[in-house]
């Protein structure tokens, strides 16, 4: 239906030239819905959608929308009443009564017989245009593609209906001088062979369109108020959020329905149609009674590798008493949803690296503020390399350091020590090629210390809500940053903790286990020191 709207409007669009070249361009743009294949194609879509509309206000458990689908609902709705009289005064005269229609015989109808059609039409073009644009904007707005096009989109979303409109308008100007002329309107009817009978049909036809959606949209709110009244007198499954609230749950309605309507902030990006996966919850209770995730939820929470007990509040409509677990603030939006599942935060056995460079502070003083920098981005390209290349995740950066997790997107985490020897590996390497590019700017070569553990730790997107990262949190992550700091009193490059080198198969044959108490831990830590590159590519490779 949007591309018969915008094929419409691009003929409109020339009413700019003339009335002629409207008229030819008309018979171009719409050649395909004025066959009968297209006419068919067209009324399947429109019936399809006004249906579908229909049974979505029947369906819904609770009216509490945001402003924006009460707005595209609202609009929608307006439509057929706003459009009725006009397109049976076109297609179904055209079709059905033997009419002559063209754009001369529309703008004397519009401007000359009843110049209130005029303001109706422009109406019905901003209504027609404002629903569709609602629809594809947050059809689109949780795709990462729609950020960078966005703007290009509303350019043609505000130029497009501009200058059809101001087509229509200067076109109907040019008919209302020429109606001066009687001689001039006489003739235009006549090429239409309408008669006053043939208008009469039109303006019954178009009552009796109105009177039916009066009556369909009235069965619909009505039906759903019927439905709804049966339902209350049944025994109710129960809601029970993790903020402790208890609340019923309609037959049929789905969890993010019964929040709504409970007054529960919860997150709903897409507006609740399983394209974003905010809505997500954690079935903490009652999970065994719940049919499997199935079409469109099924699709969704694939595409985030969703973990079990994961399910869509949208989709979701239980039949038994059930427990949940919001997985997301009730503000998140598309970077979210687009997570992976797990990484809304949980507990998970993760590989730890951090990364420090030594004497930059050094080298702050005894440069320019523009190098400092320059060696500076130079480092962490090399650094962010390798972690990518070794199937790490660049998790933060620390002034002089970052950190890197492994084993996020492994089917066993504890794959996570191996790659990370390897990133570590390709870290000095990296840093060795750096030294030889920067000899010239350098006075010693930069050097760095790696701490590598491997744990279980609180991982997820954590940070401000528009510069969220995946990261990690715990004792596994500060034992690292205190084994990477021992680098320091061991003069090595590399502090690997006994577990993360007995998962990685680590020849440690020639190094010695030490152990070291470090701050705000009762047991001491275990660990070998590696002191050059060599040693640690012969120790990962043995």
């Amino acid at each position: 239906m949007l591309s018969f709207v915008v094929c419409h409007l691009l003929a409109h669009c020339f009413l700019i030239v003339s009335i002629e070249a409207a008229d030819a361009i008309f018979t171009v743009t719409m050649y395909v819905w004025l066959s009968r294949a297209g006419t068919v194609l067209l009324l399947a879509a429109f019936f399809v959608h006004y249906c579908n509309a229909l049974w979505s206000i029947y369906a819904r458990h609770s009216l509490r929308l945001a402003p924006w689908q009460w707005t595209q609902v609202g609009l929608g709705l307006c439509i057929p009443l706003l459009i009725l009289s006009h397109v049976m005064g076109t297609g179904v005269a055209d079709k059905a009564l033997g009419v002559v229609g063209s754009y001369k015989s529309v703008l004397i109808a519009h401007w000359v017989a009843a110049p209130w059609h005029a303001a109706l039409q422009t109406v019905a073009v901003l209504v027609i245009w404002t629903h569709a644009c609602i629809g594809i904007h947050f059809w689109l707005r949780p795709k990462p593609a729609y950020a960078r096009w966005r703007p290009y989109l509303l350019g043609c979303a505000l130029l497009l209906p501009s200058f059809a409109l101001a087509g229509y308008t200067a076109a109907g100007n040019v008919v209302l001088r020429a109606s001066s002329d009687p001689g001039f309107v006489a003739k235009v009817v006549r090429d239409t062979h309408a008669t006053p009978r043939t208008a009469a049909q039109v303006v019954w036809l178009a009552e009796l369109g109105i009177a039916i959606h009066l009556g369909l949209v009235g069965l619909a709110f009505g039906g759903r108020e019927l439905r709804l009244w049966r339902l209350r007198n049944r025994k109710l499954p129960r809601l029970t959020h993790a903020a402790g609230r208890v609340m019923p749950i309609q037959i049929g309605a789905s969890v993010l329905e019964t929040l709504r309507q409970e007054g529960v902030p919860h997150a709903a990006f897409c507006g609740g149609r399983a394209r974003c996966t905010t809505c997500r919850v954690l079935v903490t209770k009652g999970a065994d009674a719940l049919p499997p995730a199935a079409g469109l939820e099924a699709a969704a929470l694939a595409r985030v590798a969703a973990t079990p007990g994961m399910r869509l509040a949208c989709q979701l409509r239980p039949s038994t008493d059930i427990s949940i677990t919001p997985l997301l603030p009730p503000d998140a939006g598309a970077a979210e949803g687009r997570l992976r599942g797990g990484f809304e935060g949980s507990e998970r056995f993760v590989t730890v690296v951090f990364v420090d460079m030594r004497g930059s502070t050094g080298l702050g003083e005894s440069k320019l503020p523009y190098d400092v920098l320059f060696i500076l981005n130079r480092f962490f390209q090399e650094m962010s390399r390798a972690v990518e290349a070794t199937n790490g995740h660049y998790s933060q950066f620390t002034g002089d350091g970052l950190m890197a997790l492994y084993g996020l997107d492994a089917d066993d985490p504890a794959t996570g020590p191996a790659d990370a020897l390897r990133g570590a590996q390709a870290m000095l390497t990296g840093l060795a090629e750096l030294n030889r590019h920067l000899h010239a700017e350098l006075s010693v070569p930069l050097r760095i210390g790696i701490g590598i553990h491997y744990g279980e730790a609180i991982v997820g997107a954590m940070g401000p809500p528009r510069s969220q990262s995946i990261t990690a949190i715990g004792d596994t992550v500060n034992t690292c940053a205190r084994l990477e700091s021992l680098t320091k009193d061991y003069d090595c490059v590399a502090v690997i903790s006994q577990r993360a080198a007995e998962l990685a198969r680590l020849d440690v044959g020639g190094c010695e286990l030490k152990q070291a108490a470090l701050k705000g831990r009762s047991e001491p830590v275990r660990f070998y020191t590696i002191k050059t590159l060599a040693e640690l590519s012969m120790t990962a490779q043995a």
